[in-house]
């Protein structure tokens, strides 16, 4: 994996290919180090959105960040990341992860104990053989961990973590259980918006979305937030901890926080929902970014 800031957004994996294409060379241009794309309701399947991406760029890394175990079985996946592995060397990374329940339930899975899911899907996984050669640099395998027993799972049995909506004191304790070898990707929503109110409305349209989830939910509690402040999208007290807003160097120093927190890498999120929005956002902070 390249470079310590990367741009994550669901755009890259959905609307026109043509336009996510252009818009992860830009992101590559820019100087970033790594581009991401999700699986969610309506997205491109991830993996193959990462080899569109891949395919489009010269250098940046490309991750998948996070790919459902329910979506497809460990068979698949192994063989996938096998593939990208090899044709893309040193590029391409691999996120994991357990969903939510409504989402899986949804699909006729039962979810029933996702840590043990997760626990034999690698099991699974590791025995695959595949007649792809194997690469310089196997590509590297995360896990979507927010709670301790996920994280010691994914320093056990990965390459390292991806928390996903988390503040920079959730970022030192995951370091704290992962120790210092293992690699810990971070998530950061950002709005580049001085204007308190404006950048908080944005914000907690964000928020709102992801305080129905009982993972964000409880791992929310565990950090000190309680139920006034998940009332109405958020208290302005849990937005400001989740959402970065501001100018563009306010934007930065909480990207910072991250980094001397303990994670690798930081995968900036522009809060926008088209390509040239996210990308205006993305142009707007890459020089206080990619110069600290």
């Amino acid at each position: 994996m390249d470079g310590r800031i990367g741009v994550w957004h669901p755009v890259l994996g959905r609307g026109a290919a043509e336009a996510s294409r252009r818009a992860a060379a830009e992101i590559e241009r820019l100087g970033y180090g790594t581009v991401w794309v999700n699986e969610g309701p309506g997205s491109r399947e991830p993996l193959t959105a990462a080899a569109i991406l891949l395919a489009a760029t010269r250098r940046i890394g490309v991750g998948v960040g996070i790919a459902s175990i329910w979506s497809r079985d460990a068979t698949a996946t192994a063989a996938a990341q096998a593939a990208l592995g090899e044709a893309f060397p040193g590029r391409f990374i691999l996120g994991l992860g357990v969903s939510h329940q409504v989402l899986v339930d949804a699909r006729g899975h039962d979810y029933g104990r996702p840590l043990s899911a997760m626990r034999a899907y690698l099991e699974a996984m590791d025995q695959v053989k595949t007649d792809v050669p194997e690469p310089a640099y196997p590509a590297p395998r995360l896990l979507a961990a927010l709670r301790p027993k996920m994280l010691e799972l994914a320093r056990d049995r990965a390459d390292g973590a991806f928390p996903y909506f988390v503040p920079p004191e959730h970022t030192s304790s995951a370091r704290q259980v992962l120790g210092g070898e293992k690699l810990l990707v971070v998530e950061q929503a950002v709005v580049v918006e001085r204007d308190p109110d404006r950048a908080r409305r944005v914000a907690r349209e964000h928020t709102s979305r992801y305080l129905t989830l009982p993972n964000y939910l409880n791992n929310l509690r565990a950090l000190g937030f309680g139920d006034a402040d998940f009332a109405g999208g958020g208290s302005d007290r849990l937005v400001d901890a989740i959402v970065a807003w501001g100018e563009e160097e306010t934007i930065a120093k909480r990207v910072r926080a991250h980094l001397d927190a303990g994670a690798d890498h930081v995968a900036v999120q522009p809060l926008a929902s088209a390509h040239e929005e996210v990308l205006g956002q993305v142009r707007a902070l890459a020089g206080p970014l990619l110069s600290s």
